[in-house]
């Protein structure tokens, strides 16, 4: 029988999975942002060689957050379009769950979800397993580097992504953000950042690409 879990239950249950994991790991969620739990989680089942699949809709992650994920060599990722299902499963058991793989949801949302063991019901625990393998096969699988996306970016459009021009001004890149933000180049709304008129006026812009996007600036901006 499936056991109800509010937002509390599914935050611990879902710990629990991926620490009882011994063969293979699925978590699938539209908004990936991983708190310092789920990584050390993450990081430990990689050191055991676990296949862990990871599919997203939408990124969160910051640059370094992303190039962390890329050293798990045994964590793959895939980016589904209109991924709107929050499913978290290993052999053992799932949970459904409107709660996102995204720090602000487990801390901040009310949630609710499911736990299902195979154990208890194979059936409803098999339909889950097929439909999340489903959505693995349909998603494109991402292996791209954050310096791989910035070094074509820059060849194409002769500007710098934050993080380097925040290198070139002898900058943290969340230093060099809260000064865009200070001088109106940028807006944040909740814990996102988005270019207004005037960044655009100073020659700033936003491209969208699988793992969410970027703003590009001149190398000329005077911060």
């Amino acid at each position: 029988m499936a056991k109800f879990l509010n937002t509390s239950a599914t935050n611990y249950f879902l710990e629990e999975l991926i620490k009882s994991t011994n063969d293979k790991l699925i978590l699938i969620s539209p908004f990936l942002k991983l708190n310092n739990r789920i990584k050390e989680l993450l990081e430990d089942k990689n050191r055991m060689k676990i296949d862990i699949r990871i599919v997203y809709g939408k990124i969160e992650m910051k640059n370094e957050e992303i190039n962390w994920l890329k050293e798990l060599s045994f964590v793959r990722t895939s980016f589904c379009e209109n991924l709107h299902a929050k499913c978290y499963l290993n052999e053992k058991m799932c949970i459904v769950t409107s709660m996102n793989l995204y720090e602000f949801s487990q801390v901040n949302n009310n949630e609710m979800g499911i736990l299902i063991k195979r154990d208890d019901d194979q059936e409803l625990y098999n339909d889950t397993k097929e439909e999340a393998e489903r959505i693995i096969r349909v998603s494109d699988e991402v292996r791209m580097s954050v310096e791989k996306v910035e070094k074509e970016t820059e060849e194409e459009h002769d500007k710098l992504t934050t993080s380097k021009l925040a290198f070139k001004l002898k900058l943290k890149t969340d230093e060099l953000l809260e000064k865009l933000v200070t001088l109106g180049f940028l807006e944040r709304k909740g814990e996102k950042e988005y270019i207004t008129q005037k960044g655009k006026e100073a020659g700033g812009e936003f491209r969208a690409n699988k793992h969410g996007g970027y703003f590009l600036w001149d190398k000329e901006t005077k911060i």
